[in-house]
């Protein structure tokens, strides 16, 4: 059975879930936004976690998974999304990627449920209009194939992206 998608106001680390993806860079040394505010509440236990799994830090789209520590969520997955370059340089096949592999990673580890925040579309700059439909149809499409993730959460933040995501899914899938 394809994977059910719900669409939150709220911010991913306040949701239910098995496992939640963090909208990292590829550092993978905590950041601004979501980003720092997950590695503020779980804790330093996670960086130093990430020092040992990603080293130097990770490539765009390229799925990072730690122990939630603090954190209720047993599980995260640290993924960079591409900055915004105009549109003429890969960004949507690497931002469909970064969600493509955040997701299949949930499904290795055996998650029934994972939290996505927006990827790539704050201080990256991707636009929403553009991104929120790429990531709806992405998760939809790879849903669907999966043993084991059951519900995939779409925690918006802010007014302007729970439009953009909600209008993804009327329209974008």
């Amino acid at each position: 059975m394809p994977a059910t998608l719900t669409l939150v106001r709220g911010s991913v680390t306040d949701q239910a879930v098995d496992a939640i993806v963090n909208a990292a860079n590829t550092r993978m040394r905590g950041g601004g936004g979501i980003d720092g505010r997950i590695h503020q509440l779980a804790g330093p236990r996670m960086l130093e976690e990430l020092r040992r799994v990603a080293g130097q830090g990770a490539e765009v789209g390229e799925a990072v998974v730690t122990r939630g520590y603090d954190l209720p969520q047993p599980i995260v997955i640290h993924v960079a999304g591409p900055i915004w370059r105009g549109g003429h340089e890969g960004e949507a096949e690497a931002l469909a990627g970064a969600y493509r592999n955040a997701l299949l990673a949930a499904e290795s580890e055996r998650c029934v449920s994972v939290a996505f925040c927006s990827i790539s579309t704050g201080a990256f700059g991707y636009p929403l209009a553009l991104a929120a439909p790429l990531a709806v149809a992405t998760l939809t499409d790879t849903g669907a194939n999966l043993v084991h993730v059951e519900r995939i959460v779409l925690a918006m933040f802010g007014r302007e992206e729970y439009d953009a995501f909600h209008a993804g899914l009327c329209f974008g899938a």
